[in-house]
């Protein structure tokens, strides 16, 4: 046999026993007489010995080894005299008595440590060498736990897993699909699902009133670093049920994983509409791990004479807890980094709420201390706080004094990965209005039903309409989301008809829905949780790549494989397709 153990499992009451391990050694240590060898494999780390007195063509063997050599070695187990404290098996060494090489190894182009030396490129590129990494692979076997509890969790409380199909339709609704040409049938394609939102409905008109699947999904947007062109969702769907019951129910799920997976209690989610979150944080994924709400100053801001406040619809601020010892350079600082294009402000005001009981703004030449003692009382800033504010356009306003609080929280030391504050914020807009193409948009998708107190306002004002919407948010991330849906066939039409779809265009696109919709569909819901960004959450990063085996890159390339590439003239000919890049005619 390769091995009767692991590198990871000897300890000292294995004194004395034969026994055979197999792995890739990490590093050689000579010391003249002696020979250490480490020796690794997913489950840790074994110091072997090799002794030039005892056994000199072994030792030299030994001495010959490179980095990431594959070997196999039998030998006794003894105690070490310098235990290794850092090292699960440190008490303990393999004297060797037989070492055979398995495979040679080429020198790595970076080094297989915990720090290793190289860059994101390198290491994408030898993917298969990176993953060898502790780091990463305890980011793997946290996803592999992750996805173990949420399937023990959803068994128990009755929920089935059914595989949905990934050749389905295009839509238009969403992001952009990826298309997969049909060699079957010429000019026609395939797309590869967004979600498989419409099947796990057509699951419930079934009956399966608990559906759940980890499954992959594909969107082709511009990346970043929580996103990927394949991402996973804990994708699930339940029938007879109304938005309460789903909240309860995945609610529970996610303190379940912070309990058996991190061993970390959290307490029930609080609720805030996205109305609220909007006012007090600017954002609909508010990170509530510390304060710094929003004010509005315009009761005691505007009509004072001051241009930039006066002409403004908003004067929003926050109130940065002893912040009032940042020095101008600090605040110069600060005001440019608003204004860069990522934030997008023309500047800002600043008021120090001195510990004298003085005041010092950038605007002392159009109020004065009477005036600035009247914001301070409003935002309720104490001495030594800094005031905060920006002016204009109120969606503008707030989106870019979200980015400033998120910022100043951040320099205080405020956003500890490890503080973890879930929320659910609720009752957003079931409709967007685009400028651009003058009609509605779904702000979640055309699925998602209006609050049964809104029905009546879906023809009189649809833009006041309110979703029976929910996301679940973590620390400023959204987790996940979902909502009630329509069930109704003529609640469906309707909304497809606000979102500017013809009656021939519904029915093309979404006809096998609606046509089910008359056969007896249950009131239902769910909601999709996004498993990487939850991974991520979890093991304390803001990348999911970090806990995908094999992600793209910001460009949606594979370099270890080279996708996307170019495929052969002969494929183009058999899927009826034309190219308008190069190809390659090789074999």
């Amino acid at each position: 046999m390769h091995r009767t153990h692991t590198c990871g499992e000897l300890r000292a009451d294995h004194e004395g026993q034969l026994v055979t391990l197999s792995g890739w050694v990490q590093r050689t240590r000579d010391l003249g007489g002696m020979t250490f060898v480490d020796l690794r494999d997913r489950y840790g780390l074994t110091q072997l010995a090799f002794n030039m007195d005892s056994n000199e063509t072994l030792c030299l063997q030994a001495r010959k080894l490179g980095r990431e050599f594959v070997v196999k070695v039998t030998g006794k187990v003894l105690i070490r005299e310098s235990k290794n404290a850092q090292m699960s098996t440190g008490d303990i060494e393999i004297e060797v008595t037989d070492l055979e090489i398995l495979n040679a190894s080429k020198t790595p182009p970076f080094t297989i440590e915990d720090n290793t030396d190289g860059g994101d490129d390198l290491r994408m590129k030898y993917r298969y060498l990176d993953l060898r990494r502790k780091p990463v692979q305890q980011n793997l076997m946290l996803r592999h736990k992750l996805s173990i509890e949420t399937r023990k969790y959803l068994d128990s409380v009755e929920f089935i897993e059914v595989e949905t199909p990934y050749l389905i339709k295009s839509t238009p609704e969403g992001a952009r699909d990826f298309v997969v040409p049909s060699r079957m049938n010429p000019g026609q394609f395939y797309a590869l699902p967004q979600s498989p939102q419409t099947f796990k409905q057509l699951l419930m008109v079934s009956g399966y009133d608990r559906y759940y699947q980890i499954v992959k999904c594909f969107r082709d947007e511009d990346l970043r670093a929580d996103r990927q062109p394949e991402f996973t969702q804990i994708d699930c769907e339940m029938a007879f049920v109304e938005q309460e019951d789903i909240l309860n129910t995945f609610e529970g799920m996610v303190r379940h994983l912070f309990k058996v997976v991190l061993d970390t209690t959290v307490p029930e989610f609080p609720r805030i509409t996205y109305d609220e979150a909007m006012a007090r944080y600017g954002s609909d994924k508010p990170d509530v791990r510390f304060g710094m709400e929003f004010v509005d100053f315009g009761a005691v801001a505007q009509g004072k004479g001051f241009g930039v406040f006066d002409s403004a619809e908003a004067v929003v601020g926050i109130v940065a807890p002893g912040c009032a010892e940042y020095s101008r350079k600090q605040l110069d600082g600060l005001t440019e980094w608003v204004k860069r294009p990522q934030i997008g402000a023309k500047g800002l005001v600043y008021c120090k709420v001195n510990a004298d009981g003085t005041f010092k703004s950038s605007v002392d030449k159009f109020f004065d201390a009477e005036a600035q003692a009247a914001w301070a009382a409003h935002a309720q800033a104490k001495p030594g706080d800094l005031i905060i504010m920006l002016s204009g356009d109120l969606d503008r306003v707030r989106k870019q004094l979200n980015e400033v609080r998120l910022h100043m929280g951040e320099a205080l030391g405020l956003r500890d990965p490890k503080n973890f504050r879930p929320l659910w914020v609720m009752d957003f807009p079931l409709l967007e209005w685009d400028e651009a193409t003058e009609r509605y948009h779904a702000m979640h998708h055309p699925f998602t039903s209006p609050k049964p107190e809104h029905m009546d306002l879906i023809d009189t004002d649809p833009g006041a309409v309110r979703a029976n919407a929910y996301d679940m948010v973590v620390n400023g991330v959204e987790i996940g989301g979902g909502s009630i849906r329509i069930h109704d066939k003529a609640i469906q039409a309707r909304m497809f008809d606000l979102l500017g779809f013809s009656p021939e265009e519904a029915e093309a696109q979404f006809g096998f829905l609606m046509n089910a919709f008359e056969y007896g569909a249950p009131p239902h819901g769910g909601l999709a949780l996004g498993f990487d960004r939850l991974c991520s959450l979890f093991g304390g990063s803001d990348s999911i790549r970090d806990f995908i085996a094999f992600p793209k890159n910001n460009s949606g390339r594979d370099v270890m494989i080279d996708a996307p590439s170019p495929i052969h003239d002969e494929q183009f000919t058999e899927l009826h397709l034309q190219s308008t890049a190069p190809r390659t005619t090789e074999s």
